[in-house]
């Protein structure tokens, strides 16, 4: 691991003048250890980076500098994609990123940041903390030896950014399009060209043609990432992300060598730093969305009820395939479906209505 164990040394003296002498109170021997953290997006990226940046330092801040993360961002220390690899052979110790991006390694993993039309930024860490969920990730990473913490989510995300409007399924044929996890899937199957770029090349890809549309997170990301220069058309809302996780990801052998009380502290800033990640979202893209309209005079577009029904077809095929790939997806796949069930049932009843009822009155 990349980890350095400093013990705190001590002068312990006597000195004596005159009929006086003193003597130093022994100093107390304390491990200190270091962490490397590496992240698939920019450091400083809203949103993503920033929060990664959060879990590091609320870490150090926590145990008082005994453990202290410092924070490499997409391809300073390893290429974004990598960044699984490094954790699991120890050349870093932690990761800020999102579980579907291993899907290569695991399918199962797609359940734990999003599936099309699956569950909400409330209602996933519902399923992980209460729901079982969590023994279900935990024992996917087992295989590789790293342990998983839900790390937040970026709310509902956007449809993305489109340089022609998507009025009909055949506007889907040859579209080349930047898109990631299983809605990426969904789209390939109606016809679209379907590439998974890092964070960081999406804008060169949209500005030099090599995709026609890209989706990134919403409009806190997409603005700073400048999306609106490339494309006039952005569709809102996702249908594959309605509220994906993000996670850290941590050796089991780095976490493991911690004493019991570092090993909670990690797990609590994590948990902590969740949660302001969800509202640090959610306020920056309804800061974000009007200047998108207004100063840089984005179109929004919704896909039609005739696309949004083929979506959902797609999707349930996709799924069953998914369920059927192996016996540890098709468990997760069982238990992430029966609470999807119970939570669309009962937000009919609350949330929808809830929210419509505001509408009806602002």
């Amino acid at each position: 691991m990349r980890r350095r164990n400093f013990m705190s040394t001590a002068a312990v003296g006597a000195a004596a003048t005159g009929a006086a002498s003193t003597l130093a109170a022994p100093a107390i021997a304390q491990d200190r250890t270091e962490w490397t953290m590496v992240a698939p997006w920019p450091k400083n990226a809203p949103g993503v980076g920033v929060n990664a940046q959060r879990v590091a330092d609320r870490i150090t801040e926590m145990s008082d500098g005994r453990l202290t993360v410092t924070l490499y961002g997409a391809g300073e220390l390893v290429p974004p994609f990598e960044s699984f690899d490094a954790v699991q052979s120890g050349n870093a110790d932690l990761l800020h990123a999102t579980p579907y991006y291993w899907v290569g390694k695991a399918r199962a993993l797609n359940y734990f940041t999003t599936i099309p039309f699956g569950l909400t930024a409330t209602e996933l860490p519902a399923w992980l903390y209460f729901g079982g969920g969590q023994a279900l990730w935990d024992e996917v990473y087992a295989e590789f030896g790293v342990k998983g913490f839900y790390a937040g989510s970026s709310g509902l995300q956007a449809g993305g950014w489109f340089r022609n409007e998507i009025n009909t399924l055949d506007d889907l044929q040859g579209l080349k399009i930047r898109i990631a996890g299983l809605g990426g899937e969904v789209l390939r199957r109606l016809g679209a060209a379907v590439t998974l770029l890092p964070p960081g090349e999406i804008f060169a890809a949209m500005q030099s043609g090599a995709v026609d549309a890209a989706e990134w997170v919403g409009p806190w990301n997409d603005l700073a990432f400048g999306l609106y220069r490339v494309a006039s058309y952005y569709y809102l809302p996702a249908f594959h992300e309605p509220g994906p996780g993000l996670e850290v990801v941590v050796n089991q052998e780095s976490l493991a060598a911690l004493p019991n009380d570092l090993q909670k502290i990690v797990q609590y800033a994590v948990s902590s730093v969740a949660n302001e990640t969800l509202a640090d979202f959610t306020y920056h893209n309804i800061v974000s969305l009007d200047p998108l309209i207004e100063e840089h005079g984005v179109e929004i577009r919704q896909f039609s009820d005739e696309i949004v029904q083929e979506l959902g077809r797609v999707t349930a095929e996709v799924m069953e395939e998914e369920a059927a790939a192996d016996e540890l997806t098709g468990r997760v796949h069982a238990a992430y479906m029966d609470f999807l069930q119970k939570a669309a049932a009962y937000s009919a009843r609350m949330e929808q209505v809830g929210l419509s009822q505001r509408s009806a009155v602002l």
